[in-house]
């Protein structure tokens, strides 16, 4: 009987890089793996009969310590190993002249092979954020011996995250890269208003502005710098990145406020690139001309989908998708209650998934493990972030809190009306409905489809509605790590923190169901939670069910989420970063959908339902509106 390998199991962190395996025992294994010739076993058994030996317990292997000092650095850089930095620094400061020609010399030498196997896909960008922290504890520790110098930086750019959002995971890790590429990085964090980004771009003389943000008013406010860069006259190139950022938006929204190149980025591995043409002179032009030959695609794509006609909201409404209301669940309880979250229990609920593509390795876990090219780089990544999910579970530094609540709830028109248990309103919230010209038998949706109406003898309907987080010491953790260098683990602990958020979400909704009775048939399994296997959804502000983050300050009102330590910034985004907030629906039809383009005779009717004005409502529903509300009215 024949037998074959279906999985070679390994300890991460034992791999080595690919590039550095003995040519001769490369070619034999791919010859193996590739199947090039039908002799490829047999060679690689000879080989492997000539390096036999006894079996021994693995050791650390510091026979690269025997290398030159300019060897030792190359191979700490390109493996990330800190242990010996302090020492190998000691020795540089006492071998070289001066302390810039430390970092000019060994250090920007390692740091360009790093950046050569980044740019080829022979490294990723968790091995290339271990190498940054190489590098930046090797200048915190020359830098004190430097008098002050000319700057050598191929660059200077600047990077922030917009007004009102607090996001800065990807930001971060741009700059990371970037700085490892020998680009002066002058970021400036979180919520930082218009004028303080443009103030300091023009005192340090920057060359590049980048903005991020991630929640949806985050992208009026990038448009809004655009056009205050424009007004100043301004001639930095302009960098647009974030999750909710596009580049069709940038191309619709963002570069007709500003006439220089304007660009979106879509991750830090294209960020280099990037930069590095837009400060070149020779191929600045190309990339220009590219880039604007691009957005007015866009533009075009985006007018032609403009004219697609929409239902008016009366012909949406008699549209409206037709429930059944019967045998309606009644919660275990009506108001608010606080919940206890065992990080413990939130571990085995984290989607992995996410979490390797906020470090830019895209594809599912766990086959992501075993993928011949990005495998090493997950694996070792995934096996640093348990040991941080047992750290802070064990000291504490990462917490989780939660609040649950049901309120009595009727339909009137597109409101949800939500009541406390004597029956006084708390709460009438507007929803918004689907307007697209849609396929005969589908229904132009609204949220508010799935709660019952108030009608004689109809059973009483209810909402829930939730907020988490599991943020709360994550920016001091974070924090803690920037001051001793170590990028690494500060991008690292708030990606584990936004994940276990979501976790902390999918808990909670759990606990919603049991409250409500409505979990028979679920087996309570991490992947069919994760897999959405249940009934019910949990819609948050801003999701394409409800894309207004508006309403989200009532939210917290009701649900006091500031007792948790939670709050908003004036544009919704929620503090710690690491949270979610939103409503929980049990009706057995009820699933997630967009509501799409919306016309202007919606945004009137939801102005008035919502009491704002119409241009505020504009304003914060901007990118879905199927209209230029600055053209004039026929």
């Amino acid at each position: 009987i024949e037998a074959g390998l279906d999985m070679g199991i390994v300890n991460a962190g034992q791999l080595a890089v690919y590039e550095e395996v003995p040519k001769k025992l490369r070619d034999l294994v791919e010859d193996v793996i590739f199947n090039r010739h039908p002799e490829a076993t047999d060679a690689l058994v000879d080989y492997a009969e000539q390096v036999r030996g006894t079996g021994k317990k693995r050791t650390e292997d510091l026979s690269w310590r025997e290398g030159s000092l300019v060897e030792r650095f190359k191979h700490a850089l390109l493996h990330g190993l800190v242990k010996f930095i302090d020492e190998d620094v000691a020795e540089a400061l006492a071998t070289y002249d001066a302390p810039l020609e430390i970092i000019e010399g060994p250090l920007m030498e390692g740091m360009g092979v790093v950046g050569e196997l980044f740019g080829a896909g022979k490294m990723f960008l968790p091995q290339v954020v271990k190498s940054a922290r190489v590098m930046q504890k090797a200048v915190a520790l020359i830098e004190p011996h430097m008098e002050r110098e000319a700057n050598t930086s191929r660059g200077k750019l600047l990077l922030a995250t917009v007004k009102g959002d607090v996001h800065d995971i990807g930001k971060n890790i741009v700059g990371v890269v970037l700085a490892c590429n020998n680009y002066e990085i002058i970021d400036l964090g979180v919520m930082v208003p218009a004028a303080t980004i443009l103030d300091t771009a023009v005192e340090q003389g920057v060359d590049i502005v980048g903005l991020s943000g991630l929640i949806t008013p985050s992208l009026d406010e990038m448009a809004a710098v655009a056009q205050e860069m424009a007004r100043r006259e301004m001639t930095q190139p302009l960098l647009i990145g974030g999750a909710t950022t596009s580049r069709q938006h940038t191309a619709v929204k963002i570069a007709p406020r500003y006439e220089q190149p304007t660009a979106h980025v879509l991750d830090a591995s294209r960020a280099v690139n990037v930069v590095s043409d837009l400060l070149d002179e020779q191929r600045k032009k190309t990339f220009v001309e590219q880039n604007n030959a691009s957005q007015d695609q866009l533009r075009y794509v985006y007018s032609q989908r403009q004219d697609d006609p929409v239902r008016t909201l009366d012909e949406a409404r008699a549209n409206a998708r037709e429930c059944a209301f019967e045998a309606l669940p009644t919660p275990a309880f009506l108001g608010r209650r606080e919940l206890e979250v065992p990080l413990a229990e939130l571990v085995p609920l984290i989607d992995w998934t996410f979490f390797f593509h906020a470090w830019e390795l895209k594809g599912s876990y766990p086959s992501l493990l075993d993928d011949p090219e990005k495998g090493a780089a997950a694996r070792e990544l995934h096996g640093h972030a348990l040991e941080m999910l047992e750290r802070i579970q064990a000291d504490g530094s990462l917490r989780a809190k939660a609040v649950l609540g049901f309120w009595k709830a009727h339909r009137e028109g597109d409101d949800v009306v939500l009541q406390d248990e004597g029956g006084a309103e708390v709460w009438r919230l507007p929803m918004l409905r689907n307007q697209a010209t849609l396929s005969e038998g589908r229904a132009n949706e609204s949220l508010a489809d799935f709660v019952a109406p108030a009608a004689d003898g109809q059973p009483v309907d209810h909402l829930g509605a939730f907020a988490v987080t599991a943020g709360l010491g994550a920016d001091e953790l974070a924090a803690a790590y920037e001051r001793d260098h170590d990028d690494y683990n500060a991008i690292l602990v708030k990606a584990l923190a936004d994940r276990l958020a979501e976790a902390a979400a999918e808990w909670c909704h759990r606990k919603a169901r049991e409250a409500w009775g409505i979990t028979d048939g679920e087996s309570g399994e991490a992947g069919d939670l994760l897999a959405e296997r249940f009934r019910g959804i949990r819609p948050a502000f801003g999701y394409p069910a409800c894309p207004d983050h508006g309403p989200k300050q009532r939210l917290f009102e009701l649900l006091d989420a500031p007792a948790l330590g939670m709050s908003l910034t004036e544009s919704g985004a929620m503090l710690p970063a690491a949270s979610v907030s939103g409503l929980v629906f049990a009706h057995p039809d009820c699933h997630y959908f967009s509501v799409g383009r919306i016309d202007r005779d919606q945004i009137a009717d939801y102005a008035a339902r919502c009491g704002d004005e119409v241009e505020v409502v504009e304003k914060r529903l901007g990118s879905w509106l199927a209209y230029d509300p600055d053209a004039p009215t026929l």
